[in-house]
């Protein structure tokens, strides 16, 4: 009975997927059927017993009908379409009435640092955003907590969107589960189990062997050959040489070729990134995964399914989520600054030798900037299972007298020499990937708060660089004095700690910086840390791979 309850999961799957069709009438069809199969099963199952996890009645599937109802909750209140959340929300409605136990979210929205409507109200505004939304929908049958998050910056989610459904499902180098392991490898590696999650359903869904899933040793030997790299370029990139990359193509068995060696390294810092900016923005668990949702009741109050339709899944924090300006005028501060050093700039001109010192001192302070005042916490066993050598972690670069040699973009770039590497090897993706850091560097409202007609481009620089610098990446043609006149101690240690030990990043520390900005503006410095980090990686792996070359 059982396997005959699964072929109907599996007939159904084409129901849920209509659910993203632009077309109502084809959505209200999916809708309806969907709504048939699950008050059938409803009602097979019985009334809610006082044991949440009691068995259903015979011939019935009580953890299919919990994932269907986890899905509707979901939708209920992701779905982009509006039809569709009312419709999911009246289900879940009916089934309460008729005496059964219904799922409700947990957490306050898709992140735990930005208040929930401040976040949803974007697609509701911006035309461009809701568009993005439900092609995003349509193509994987969510939209999850990081697209919300991104759609603040429409222009850069869909960018970010394009890039990476080429990068997971489009023609490439390597198979798509194992696209997808590799991705699981590498947010592990920060305890990210908010994308180790998403990415072991999606691994399993493209055809992936289950017991890969038990752990790195479960894999196929090429895969755990990727181990070493994972763990350099995530914490110490610097330390990354030809030799690395040798070992991986002249192994004597499962050697990789560098098409698949440049796609593997592609995804591996995508994730480390992508796990930066999770923790960075407090991304909670997707509402229909594991940690998202419960079928407990609520302790306080009775929870009523009409609240889903209304935003109000879960309890709101007593407090808020409002921020408290630290000062006056911060914001003006800032600003002021930006003028002075921009006057400064057009006065005199530093020398070769004097921006030389400015750099090596800013790289030495940023050693000083401490990442987290935590104690070090000690992964799970559901992440840390996926990768090896735990206690690998980040590094400053000089300790005990070592030191590592800095790296000048102008001997290697991304423009002059990364850009063509991946797009010889994996091609059009460097040109997707370039398009991105360009969006992401790039990017301005001309606004600063409450402000309006400010050129930001001087402090967007200076984020950029300062990440770049703590990676030991040197501009020649950069001012790295001007680092310390623009980003406070407080901004240094958010993102020092996001970028380098992400799985440190507390409510606290994102609210101890910019306390009069926007959390719009926030999320926009989340993306330059994001793909400033990338790149840093990137750089160091392709460079490994052309003195490999030649």
């Amino acid at each position: 009975m059982k396997a005959d309850c699964r072929m109907d999961v599996e007939d159904s799957e084409g129901s849920w997927e209509a659910l993203g069709s632009r077309d109502p009438v084809s959505r209200e069809a999916a809708m309806e059927n969907i709504r048939q199969e699950v008050m059938r099963r409803v009602q097979n199952t019985g009334p809610a017993q006082e044991n949440p996890s009691s068995p259903g009645a015979a011939g019935t599937c009580p953890s299919d009908l919990n994932h269907m109802l986890a899905r509707l909750l979901m939708l209920s209140q992701r779905c982009p379409h509006a039809d569709v959340r009312e419709k999911c929300a009246g289900t879940l409605q009916s089934i309460q009435d008729i005496g059964a136990r219904i799922p409700r979210p947990l957490g306050n929205g898709p992140s735990r640092f930005i208040p929930e409507k401040e976040i949803l109200q974007v697609s509701r505004v911006e035309v461009r955003t809701q568009s993005i939304f439900e092609d995003a929908f349509a193509a994987l049958g969510r939209l999850d907590n990081i697209s919300l998050v991104m759609g603040f910056h429409p222009q850069y989610l869909e960018s970010f969107l394009r890039t990476q459904h080429y990068l997971l499902q489009m023609d490439g180098p390597l198979s798509l589960h194992y696209r997808h392991y590799i991705g699981i490898m590498a947010a592990a590696r920060h305890q990210c189990s908010y994308l180790v999650n998403l990415h072991v359903n999606d691994f399993l869904q493209v055809g992936g062997d289950p017991k890969w899933l038990s752990g790195l040793d479960g894999a196929p030997r090429k895969l755990q050959q990727l181990g070493e790299i994972n763990k350099v370029l995530a914490h110490r990139p610097w330390l990354l040489t030809k030799a690395h990359i040798e070992q991986l193509l002249k192994a004597e068995e499962n050697s990789w070729s560098l098409a698949e060696l440049i796609h593997a390294v592609v995804l591996l810092t995508h994730y480390h990134a992508l796990a930066s900016f999770t923790f960075g923005c407090g991304i909670n668990p997707e509402i229909h995964c594991d940690g998202g949702h419960t079928f407990r009741p609520p302790s306080v109050s009775s929870y009523c399914a009409c609240d889903i339709a209304n935003g109000n899944g879960a309890m709101e924090e007593v407090q808020g989520n409002h921020q408290v300006p630290e000062a006056p005028c911060e914001v003006e501060v800032l600003m002021e600054k930006m003028k002075q050093l921009q006057e400064c700039r057009d006065e005199e001109e530093a020398s070769q030798e004097e921006m030389a010192t400015r750099f090596e001192r800013e790289k030495t302070e940023s050693m000083l900037v401490s990442t987290s005042e935590d104690e070090e916490t000690l992964p799970s066993r559901e992440v840390s299972r996926h990768f090896e050598d735990p206690s690998y972690g980040y590094k400053d670069f000089s300790r005990r007298g070592e030191h590592v040699p800095t790296f000048r973009m102008q001997d290697y770039s991304w423009e002059d020499h990364g850009f063509s590497l991946v797009n010889r090897l994996y091609p059009d993706f460097g040109q997707l990937l370039d398009e991105k850091f360009q969006i992401a560097y790039n990017l301005t409202y001309n606004t600063m708060a409450a402000h309006r007609g400010v050129d930001t481009s001087m402090l967007r620089r200076a984020i950029w660089n300062y990440i770049h610098c703590m990676f030991g990446i040197r501009y020649d043609d950069y001012d790295y004095g001007e680092i310390n006149q623009l980003l406070d101690r407080s901004f240094k240690v958010y993102i020092k700690t996001m970028v380098c030990s992400p799985e440190k990043i507390t409510k606290r520390m994102y609210e101890s910086f910019w306390r009069q900005f926007w959390h719009s503006e926030k999320v926009h410095v989340n993306l330059l840390l994001m793909e400033a980090r990338m790149q840093a990686e990137l750089l160091y792996a392709l460079r490994a791979i052309t003195h490999y070359m030649t």
